[in-house]
């Protein structure tokens, strides 16, 4: 593989106009498809296999025309102090804004409190539910617009009026942090690097990289329903690993200049070394991110394909347009060592060990008290974890500065807090002999249940086969107590089943979310082995070792589970919440724990392995054990330092967004390569390996025999180069 990406970089370097045109005409083609294409949505929402899932797709066809997916508003009024809903004035606002809410183009129909019986029973707060003709995605901003003016005119008269529901969503913002992150970014690179040129080379090309990235995706938005989630997700990563890639090329090119090379062969060796560790890294988090689709929700798969799809790219920018742009940089880059005078910086004494030099002769020194120290740490920042609460957001989620979470707060008041999240029982009598009577069972049996307060009379469809019925629970939507109530159902369902024929199935938005819940957990355990279990069999091919990739693996589970910790101390329980921006505490989203799994573990063996060949380089090349540690952090913990800075800030941009799932994933991922960069890889994994000796780079005889070599070290250089290089020589991945 080196000896391809050699050749490769340094046909980019000579034919940089030509690999400059391609990937400027790939942008320029992406940017027109998105700028043509529709504005994205919220993509639909689906768990196929779910018993939700199944009584929703029920519904379709045994309702038809009833628009299952379409928007839904709740406008809540609540009456001054001393009034009451009932009073005349008060009932002839609402039933005014009801007609004024009818007459919109997207409503299918709107319920009028008073004939609804949707007034509490002190009389003080009434609702008026608005539905639509089309998803919310699909909804018109005229609608949106109609929908804010009619509670604006009631609200005229003296009434409190809040919205909830779907109908008001929006595309999320991210945020001027986002800004700040790629600024942070910059002047690490600066600071890296002692040059501006050489610190713009890889901002550039992750910005090319995530703009082609993100137009394709915004391009392909209606074909493929994606949401703007996936494209604002696809850039989180898309921008880090871009950077972070061009970094690790740019900074083995310096080095290569350093050691005499002409700059096409600096380019040529930089590519073949560096690069293949790039390829390498880039192939364990496309595995983590595509693995994602094991789970089965469509959202979640597009998700991680779609940004797999963003770190492919900036792997062949990194590997292509990188050594193109050194080509036209010129002497502008310098080698490594000298730094532009306009910085103030003289050149450091080559014989005086830089801080990764003493920092590892320190931890070969005292592994023990250092590996200790790192586990202990993790271990307590993972504590948290212990009481790890999932669910998916809901009304009751957003800050209480927003009218769809004062809406839910009203309804509560009034209603009760199970009112937020209604069960609908789905009824299907096809082949039962009476049906009727099986609907009257199920009604009657659910009123026995435990945790319901109001129960529906069954609402049959025309060919009166099935039943819809509204299940009102006495707990709010993301309790332990609602969820047992949805268990009790479909238990009692298997009892009806046998006596009447009848399938009883539960659906709506709180059935979904517990649906979801448990299926990702389920789904946690394989999706570890068949991501771990890929990615272990690459590192054993990369690193021709055991150990070291098991090693890499329990840190990763380390990294991940103090991470996680992190998420539910901010998130759930509230700690420093003001300083990022939660205004709202409360479970963890479901779909957080293997999200983070999946990229938190791709990205952990990016610096693995770039840390780790190094090491494994001056290893096979004739140094001890120990003193190959050293020269591993010699030569990469200044770059990996760097880049985990530099994803650090990425991802702590994205903590600014106006979505919470983008605003909790940003944290989670940019502590996760904290404790991975700086505990596990920077402490943890040298005092392992210092522990190990020589026992960290065995290998079967046989399995070495059978794997392939991919050369990573670059050894097949060696001829190419044309010069009678020492091992010291030799380009270092």
């Amino acid at each position: 593989m080196a000896t391809f990406l050699y050749k490769l970089g340094r046909l980019s370097y000579r034919r940089r106009h030509f690999v400059a045109l391609i990937w400027v005409a790939l942008l320029t083609l992406a940017g027109v498809g998105a700028a043509s294409a529709p504005a994205a949505g919220n993509s639909s929402f689906s768990i196929p296999g779910t018993e939700a899932q199944k009584a929703f797709d029920l519904l379709e066809q045994r309702f038809p025309g009833v628009s299952a997916d379409g928007a839904t508003a709740r406008v809540v009024f609540k009456a001054p102090s001393g009034e009451k809903m009932t009073d005349p004035g008060n009932k002839a606002t609402v039933r005014e804004t009801v007609e004024e809410l009818a007459d919109g183009s997207e409503v299918a129909r709107v319920t009028d409190p008073y004939q609804a019986k949707a007034v509490s029973k002190d009389g003080t707060i009434a609702y008026a539910q608005v539905s639509y003709k089309v998803s919310g995605m699909e909804l018109e901003d005229s609608s949106r617009d109609a929908l804010q003016d009619s509670a604006r005119d009631a609200r005229a008269s003296g009434l409190t009026v809040e919205i909830g529901g779907d109908a008001l969503q929006t595309v999320p913002h991210t945020g001027s942090s986002e800004i700040i992150g790629i600024a942070v970014a910059a002047v690490v690179l600066v600071i890296t690097f002692g040059s501006l040129v050489a610190a713009g080379l890889p901002l550039l090309t992750a910005l090319i990289g995530v703009g082609i990235g993100v137009s394709t995706i915004t391009a392909l938005a209606g074909a493929l329903d994606l949401g703007s989630t996936t494209s604002t997700l696809a850039m989180m990563i898309g921008l880090a690993v871009g950077i972070d890639y061009a970094l690790f090329i740019v900074s083995r090119y310096r080095a290569e200049l350093a050691e005499g090379r002409d700059r096409e062969e600096a380019a040529g060796r930089a590519t073949g070394t560096a690069g293949s560790a790039v390829v390498f890294a880039g192939l364990t988090v496309v595995i983590a991110l595509v693995g994602l689709s094991v789970v089965n929700i469509p959202m979640l798969t597009k998700m991680g394909v779609a940004a797999a799809g963003t770190v492919a790219i900036a792997v062949l920018i990194a590997l292509t347009m990188i050594p193109a742009l050194l080509g036209y940089a010129g002497r502008k880059v310098k080698p490594m060592g000298e730094k532009g005078k306009r910085f103030g910086r003289a050149p450091k004494q080559p014989e005086r060990p830089n801080l990764g030099t003493r920092w590892a002769s320190f931890v070969v020194r005292r592994p023990i008290a250092v590996l200790l120290l790192g586990v202990i740490g993790l271990g307590a920042a993972a504590v948290p974890a212990s009481s790890l609460e999932l669910g998916l957001p809901d009304d009751g989620s957003q800050p209480t500065s927003t009218t769809q979470r004062r809406a839910y707060d009203l309804l509560s008041e009034g209603f009760g807090p199970g009112f937020n999240g209604p069960l609908m029982v789905v009824v299907d009598a096809k082949d039962s002999d009476d049906p009727k009577a099986a609907f009257s069972t199920v009604g009657d049996e659910i009123k026995g249940l435990k945790d319901v307060v109001t129960v529906t009379p069954p609402a049959p469809n025309k060919a009166g086969d099935t039943a819809t019925i509204t299940v009102i629970p006495g707990s709010q939507p993301s309790s332990v107590t609602t969820e047992n109530l949805v268990h009790g159902i479909r238990d009692a369902g298997t009892d009806i089943k046998a006596d009447t024929d009848a399938s009883v199935l539960v659906t709506g938005s709180t059935a979904m979310n517990i649906d979801v819940s448990e299926k990702l957990n389920d789904a946690l355990v394989p999706y570890l082995v068949l991501v771990v279990g890929l990615a272990f069999l690459l590192l054993i091919v990369v690193f021709r070792s055991i150990l070291v990739p098991l090693k890499a693996a329990l840190g990763f589970l380390l990294s991940v589970m103090a991470a996680l910790g992190a998420v539910v101390a901010v998130f759930q329980w509230g700690w420093l919440s003001g300083l990022m921006g939660v205004e709202q505490t409360g479970p963890v989203m479901s779909m957080m724990p293997i999200f983070m799994v999946g990229v938190v573990f791709g990205l952990a063996m990016d610096y693995e392995v770039f840390l780790v060949t190094r090491m494994r380089e001056a290893y096979v090349h004739g140094e001890k054990p120990s003193q190959a540690i050293v020269t591993g952090f010699r030569h990469g913990a200044r770059v990996v330092t760097a880049a985990a800075v530099i994803m650090m800030a990425v991802f702590a941009g994205f903590i600014g967004s106006s979505e919470s799932m983008v605003k909790m994933i940003g944290f989670g991922l940019a502590i996760a390569v904290f404790f991975d960069a700086f505990i596990v890889r920077m402490a943890i994994v040298p005092a392992v390996l210092a522990l190990l000796g020589r026992k960290a780079w065995w290998l079967p005889k046989w399995l070495d025999r059978a794997l392939p070599n991919v050369d990573v070290e670059g050894e097949g250089l060696r001829p190419d180069s044309g010069r009678g290089d020492t091992d010291r020589e030799l380009v270092r991945a």
